[in-house]
């Protein structure tokens, strides 16, 4: 059959919207619900905890590599064959994950269901493909409210089922809904044609090459990456202070207060709304503000007790808010850049992002252990800060001039009011209680006549 090579003329409905939003919690949630059930994999397996958790990092490790091996091959391959396909792997391999005998081959399961499930990957450049341009940032914005639900949803769901009918009930259930969500996007979503038919070495270069291309990728990629290490830093360090002597709590505690996260359901909409607006722009001076002012109030989590906690739910939540919201108007930013690309763009974009994570984790842990928890805050502080002077260095060298002819006035002199007129050059204006000079019209040369010079 035919691809059409085009999106429908009345853009994207509120259905369809609200489907690929549910895959995306559905895709993103795969990678986080064995993080929940990984005490119950130890135990039904007969395997020491330190072994169970090898599940978590296979599939965390499996969704790094399949968004480097596979989210560049939406630019080449129609979009609802590749989505349908991928879900249907993620569930066979969901399904094999949840019959799995022995740790050994659940690793494995969990590795490949972890390469397959990057679909909200893909879904966000298919979805900017399809949004009015108006309507992008509200557009992404949805998917990326989608993609938190799931990641907050999956945990809690997973450790339900797992407490009530074992750890394999969970996998069984993620499998049949990843498989009956193929199922339905095969009949919904619309045929579009790929934009590029480059061989596959070329498609995996291609995002390093448009990062040293494209300055706005380096810049969207460069806000996120330090966004997302100063975010992934402090919930390394959470995890450590909660448990620790200034607290004393379980690990679920963590857990339990990741659940503020939930507030971004609601904000990144909101931000995508503003982004189209406003512009990009404007909402990362907000969201790095933000992310800034969270480090001195997460800081005044060292204190403990239930001033201690207050703030470190209020430094979360304001965290959480302003890392996002500035993914909505940095990933608005990227897909606006090439149509014919997006999909190696959200490669190189995200890659960027989880590098910066990753490297905000592992600073976090040593910092920890050296400075404790004002160390943490003090690493988030200067990964946002880092952010942020360059965002207001970019809006500096981005401000426009003024246009041909008009009068500059010089430094300390104060520029004429609005509707008061300008002289032009070598005449003056006469100054307060002086009359000005008699209006003199000139007069155009009549033909064969030389215009007289001005004295």
């Amino acid at each position: 059959m035919t691809e059409i090579t085009r999106a429908p003329a009345g853009g994207m409905s509120r259905g369809l919207l609200s489907l690929l939003a549910v895959t995306c919690a559905v895709a993103v949630g795969n990678v986080y619900f064995p993080q929940a059930v990984s005490p119950l994999v130890a135990a039904g397996l007969g395997v020491s905890p330190d072994s169970a958790a090898l599940v978590v990092t296979a599939t965390q490790l499996g969704y790094t590599a399949g968004i480097f091996l596979l989210v560049p091959l939406g630019d080449r391959f129609p979009a609802r064959r590749l989505v349908v396909t991928l879900l249907t792997v993620t569930g066979a391999a969901l399904l094999a994950a949840a019959c799995a005998p022995s740790l050994t081959y659940l690793a494995g399961a969990s590795l490949l269901a972890g390469v397959a499930t990057v679909v909200a990957q893909l879904v966000s450049p298919l979805a900017a493909g399809l949004a009015a341009p108006d309507r992008r940032g509200a557009v992404i914005g949805v998917l990326l409210s989608g993609s938190t639900g799931g990641m907050l949803l999956s945990r809690a769901l997973a450790g339900v089922l797992g407490d009530r009918f074992g750890w394999r009930a969970p996998y069984l259930a993620a499998a049949a809904v990843a498989l009956a969500l193929a199922a339905l996007l095969a009949f919904t979503l619309p045929r579009i044609a790929p934009g590029a038919r480059r061989p596959y070495g070329r498609l995996l270069a291609e995002p390093l090459r448009l990062l040293l291309a494209e300055p706005e990728l380096r810049r969207s990629a460069f806000y996120q990456a330090t966004v997302f290490g100063a975010f992934s830093a402090v919930w390394t360090g959470v995890a450590l202070l909660i448990t620790g002597p200034e607290y004393g709590m379980g690990a679920g505690a963590a857990g339990t207060l990741a659940l503020v996260g939930a507030a971004t359901m609601v904000c990144t909409p909101l931000a995508g709304r503003l982004v189209d607006r406003r512009g990009p722009d404007r909402v990362n001076t907000v969201c790095l503000t933000g992310a800034l002012a969270a480090a001195p109030v997460l800081a005044a989590g060292s204190l403990g007790g239930t001033a201690g906690l207050a703030a470190l739910v209020a430094g979360t939540l304001l965290l959480d808010v302003a890392m996002q919201s500035g993914m909505t108007a940095n990933s608005a930013r990227v897909q606006a850049l090439r149509a014919d690309a997006r999909a190696r763009l959200t490669t190189a974009y995200m890659i960027c992002a989880y590098l910066g994570g990753g490297a905000g984790s592992w600073l976090a842990a040593r910092i920890h252990a050296r400075a404790g928890w004002p160390g943490v805050c003090l690493l988030a502080a200067v990964l946002c800060a880092l952010a942020l002077a360059r965002h207001l260095l970019h809006l500096a060298r981005s401000r426009p001039a003024p246009p041909p002819g008009e009068a500059v006035p010089p430094s300390g002199e104060a520029a004429p009011p609005p509707g008061e007129a300008v002289p032009p050059p070598g005449e003056t204006t006469p100054h307060p209680g002086e009359a000005a000079p008699p209006y003199r019209p000139r007069r155009s040369p009549r033909p064969g006549e030389t215009p007289a010079r001005r004295r």
